[in-house]
């Protein structure tokens, strides 16, 4: 694919890229989807990275056989090439001490789900009746609490995660910017939850551009309907149209 753009591009995955599941393994991933990403990568001269509260291995595996830049589990690892940085269980000691005990408090807790990512840990309560779901949060809230200052929590759609204080997702897209491919571009961001508000407004004050994806109030400019009009973007600026924001619809 020929052509340039001044654009470093960087993506949410669950809820901007694919739709969300009940279960975090059972999302699915759409057959064009990867190709273009591939083809987009390449019109970008590199500048496309995967930034999302997932271990980047996850990733891989969904998007597979391709592999993408990926600042994962909300920029505690990031992988640009084949350099992996951060990420490594052994590295938390205070939070790997307190999943048992995480585990064993939502153990009674029908339809909640713990997900243990190693560097962080994330509560799941999509499934869950009203009362079990507003426990989970509780038993969320008071692990990190037990963990203040070096750890915090991170709220989501369904979903409460334990992660480093300092991994943010906007901290993860300067640190792309940084270095090459992506130094020098203009950083175009895309993503749907609370976890994506940081990073919206650090690309904003960075001069770049954030695009919402779905309902909500958000200090994104811009804003996409659903996954469905994501990929459909996506898949044009892939077969060569304009890789123009301006014209996206106002948040």
């Amino acid at each position: 694919m020929t052509g340039q753009t001044d654009f470093a591009l960087f993506l949410d995955f669950d809820g901007t890229l694919v739709e969300i599941a009940p279960r975090p393994d059972a999302v699915r991933v759409e057959p064009a989807l990867v190709p273009a990403l591939e083809r987009l990568r390449d019109r970008l001269g590199g500048a496309l990275a995967i930034v999302t509260g997932r271990p980047v291995a996850v990733i891989d595996d969904f998007l597979a056989p391709a592999r993408f830049d990926v600042a994962g589990l909300h920029g505690v690892e990031r992988r640009v090439g084949e350099a992996v940085t951060g990420g490594r269980p052994e590295d938390h000691p205070a939070l790997r001490a307190r999943v048992p005990r995480l585990q064993a408090l939502a153990a009674d807790l029908d339809g909640v789900l713990i997900e243990d990512k190693g560097a962080s840990v994330a509560v799941h309560w999509r499934l869950a009746n009203p009362d079990d779901a507003g426990r989970a949060e509780t038993v969320a809230k008071d692990i990190a609490a037990e963990l203040a200052g070096a750890y915090r929590l991170q709220l989501g759609k369904a979903v409460g995660e334990i992660v480093p204080a300092s991994a943010t997702k906007g901290h993860a897209i300067r640190a792309f910017l940084e270095n090459p491919p992506y130094a020098g571009r203009r950083a175009v961001f895309l993503g749907d939850d609370r976890t994506d508000e940081l990073a919206f407004a650090s690309v904003n004050e960075d001069g770049g551009v954030s695009v919402r994806v779905g309902p909500g109030e958000t200090v994104a400019p811009k804003r996409l309907a659903d996954p469905a009009a994501v990929r459909a973007l996506l898949y044009a600026w892939a077969e060569g149209a304009p890789m123009e924001v301006s014209g996206l619809p106002e948040a």
